[in-house]
């Protein structure tokens, strides 16, 4: 809980600094115009990897699979739309990482073992 209390206090303060200093050095319109972009970008394409996303959970339940990873991408490109749809850059980076294969692989195995010690610390049930 700690830890939550931080990130809502250090991020957002480092993204204000990171746009006074960007509207300072490339001007106030590209900076917001950047702002627009990268959050209209990151939605077209959180919907395009979210319904990939949906598709391979319906084709592992389908097929009778344990749909594990297709879940976890489906909750890691959920959480990178939200950063998206953020305002600032810091978010924005975060958000696009969620977004892609490549960087949800290398969170993949942090995320699981999470799971697994919630799970034997008795925090989360599978019924």
């Amino acid at each position: 809980m700690k830890w939550l209390l931080l990130l809502f206090i250090l991020v957002p303060a480092a993204e204000i600094m990171l746009l006074l200093y960007s509207g300072n050095t490339i001007g106030i319109m590209p900076t917001l115009l950047l702002i627009l972009i990268s959050g209209i970008g990151g939605a077209y394409l959180a919907k395009r990897q979210g319904f990939k996303a949906l598709i391979d959970l319906r084709n592992r339940m389908g097929s009778m699979e344990a749909p594990g990873n297709a879940v976890i991408d489906g909750v890691c490109i959920f959480f990178g739309a939200v950063l998206l749809i953020m305002p600032g850059f810091i978010t924005d980076v975060a958000g696009l990482l969620l977004l892609f294969k490549g960087p949800r692989n290398i969170i993949r195995p942090f995320i699981v073992s999470w799971i697994y010690k919630k799970m034997k610390q008795g925090r989360i049930v599978i019924r």
